[in-house]
């Protein structure tokens, strides 16, 4: 039995049991990231220099791929360098890298998509009175409070956790340092202050969901008064795969912070895992700004 104090590393699951396994699981873990740095990329680039898209539609979208990039970033390459060299290691400090920087690009993705999905609704049903309401000014007050939550939220998150005693080993069933499996290391009843400010964040988190919802079905229900049938096609085309998508981040995200120990097991956890912090910036490049 072993203390957060004498904790050195952490030990991570592995994606196989077997070298070659692995080595195809790096293959694969590798394509989705450089997809991801690739359309991320390719987006921040184009918004920055086409001096067009200095609007404040396409703001929010160059804020979202630096998000994405980060998330990405956060839990993939020390994923890939593991498979490479067959090493499941990760060291405290990294632990705790890992832990605050998800905390604060995820956090920050969700204000920021919360704020997306008003930017939408006014610019759908309020066509009129949208340079009033999101000008730039208005626009920067509104990503900086995204960011800076996010920061202070990860912040909290990170210090709370590994304030708690852990005396239950070091190994963690999951490819990254993710909460949930710190806690269950822990050997005394503080961990019950974390689950309080998970239970926190995900009724904040639902919250924003609803107001995502209300948002897109009045969107709807302005589309579905355009005269034009391919005009309503193409504003459901582009509305529905983004509810699709904020729809998959929070439920899996909820679900991994708060599910039951009882359901929990090494595949449903890396599932999940992986829906939630892998699949949105893989595909958020083609959900959101592509098609724009």
């Amino acid at each position: 039995m072993s203390n957060s104090s004498s904790i050195s590393q952490f030990l991570l699951l592995a994606f196989a049991d077997r070298q070659e396994l692995q080595l195809l699981h790096f293959w694969l873990v590798l394509g989705i990231y450089l997809a991801a740095l690739l359309g991320n990329g390719l987006i921040i680039t184009t918004i920055a220099c086409d001096h067009h898209l200095h609007t404040p539609r396409y703001f929010f979208l160059l804020n979202l791929p630096l998000l994405d990039l980060g998330s990405i970033s956060t839990t993939l390459p020390k994923a890939m360098a593991n498979s490479l060299w067959d090493n499941t290691n990760i060291s405290y400090n990294g632990c705790v890298v890992q832990v605050f920087f998800l905390f604060f690009f995820l956090g920050s993705e969700w204000s920021l998509l919360t704020i997306m999905s008003y930017d939408c609704d006014v610019a759908i049903c309020k066509p009129l009175l949208y340079r009033t309401l999101l000008g730039s000014r208005a626009c920067v007050h509104m990503a900086a409070p995204s960011w800076g939550t996010g920061f202070l939220n990860a912040l909290l998150h990170t210090a709370n956790t590994f304030s708690l005693p852990l005396c239950q080993g070091n190994a963690l069933v999951q490819f990254f340092c993710e909460v949930p499996q710190i806690l269950k290391l822990s050997c005394s009843h503080s961990y019950l202050r974390e689950i309080g400010l998970l239970v926190v964040n995900a009724s904040l988190a639902f919250g924003c969901f609803v107001f995502i919802v209300v948002s897109y079905v009045e969107i709807f229900m302005a589309v579905l008064r355009i005269p034009s049938e391919q005009g309503r096609h193409k504003a459901f085309t582009t509305c529905l795969p983004h509810l699709a998508v904020v729809s998959l981040f929070i439920s899996t995200g909820i679900f991994a912070y708060l599910k039951p120990p009882s359901i929990s097991s090494r595949s449903l956890d890396l599932v999940v895992a992986v829906l939630y912090s892998v699949v949105p910036p893989a595909v958020n490049p083609l959900i959101y700004s592509m098609r724009n």
